[in-house]
């Protein structure tokens, strides 16, 4: 099965599974509204990439992994757009969460599919405990207070910022953790794998920078120049706009370079610059990679 069909099946299996008959119906309505239908799931087809690559016998271990990672990431989306953050009406497209089903919901949502996310993880650790475990610290590490996503959300109310740091955190965190859970689920070690990741968050940061500055909100599915409205540093900012799509392309390829000798090395690879440029306004995406 196709990575993309493998993770559409088990993310609709857990959201079923986790909005039954006693999940308080506007809730599993604003769930539902926030993982359907989603993204490109870049991240997780990363996860199941990489485990794919490592010759990981176990799939619904790394499938578990997949999700949690996608989850985490709707989750942070949800939070996002909230009022007290950046206020953002749409998301890919259609309303945000709490536009629909109201700001409490919405933060309930979010949290929700944040707990879900470890579930996923433990239900289909049970044939193998230590990778389990493994793979329950990787991803909190991504999520967490100290370079995960809750410390690059947190930035943002800091009088100074560092563009790395913030970026590193914000972006970067949970692509690092989607290629290295699946090493991990694959029983290896993600160390190599953990600049692929590290690279691949940060060239997407870059093209989400390019985009609020020179997209529509169309092209976007959300609000454009929130960069600039809520005084935050992006590359465009720190670059200009030639050098924030230099620093992309070179970015993107660092990217595919730093990709391990391994099953499917080249596909990865392919997928890597693929996607990158699929971020971009098309004006200016042949221009960069």
């Amino acid at each position: 099965m196709e990575n993309t069909a493998r993770i559409e099946q088990n993310l609709e299996a857990t959201i079923e599974r986790a909005t039954g008959p006693s999940c308080p119906p506007g809730l599993s309505k604003a769930i539902h509204h926030a993982v359907f239908p989603g993204g490109a799931r870049v991240r997780p087809s990363l996860s199941l990439a990489v485990a794919d690559a490592c010759e990981c016998q176990d799939t619904a271990l790394a499938e578990g992994a997949a999700v949690a990672i996608e989850l985490l990431h709707c989750a942070s989306l949800i939070h996002d757009d909230l009022p007290c953050f950046d206020n953002a009406d749409i998301r890919r497209g259609k309303p945000s969460v709490h536009v629909l089903y109201g700001e409490p919901l919405a933060v309930l949502a979010g949290d929700a599919l944040i707990v879900e996310a470890f579930n996923a993880v433990t239900r289909s650790g049970s044939n193998h405990p230590a990778r389990m475990a493994k793979l329950i610290t990787c991803i909190a590490k991504s999520v967490g207070m100290t370079g995960g996503i809750t410390a690059g959300q947190a930035w943002e109310s800091e009088e100074v910022i560092d563009i790395n740091e913030y970026h590193s955190a914000k972006t970067g965190a949970l692509f690092v953790g989607a290629v290295s859970v699946g090493a991990i689920a694959a029983g290896q070690d993600p160390a190599p794998w953990r600049d692929v990741g590290a690279n691949i968050g940060a060239a997407y940061q870059i093209a989400d920078d390019l985009m609020d500055a020179l997209g529509s909100a169309e092209e976007c599915g959300k609000p454009v120049a929130q960069d600039c409205a809520h005084t935050r540093p992006n590359a465009v900012q720190e670059y200009g706009v030639s050098g924030a799509s230099a620093l992309l392309k070179e970015t993107v390829e660092a990217a595919a370079d730093a990709v391990p000798d391994c099953a499917h090395v080249g596909a990865l690879r392919s997928l890597i610059v693929s996607q990158a440029k699929r971020l971009i306004p098309a004006k200016h995406a042949q221009k960069v990679v």
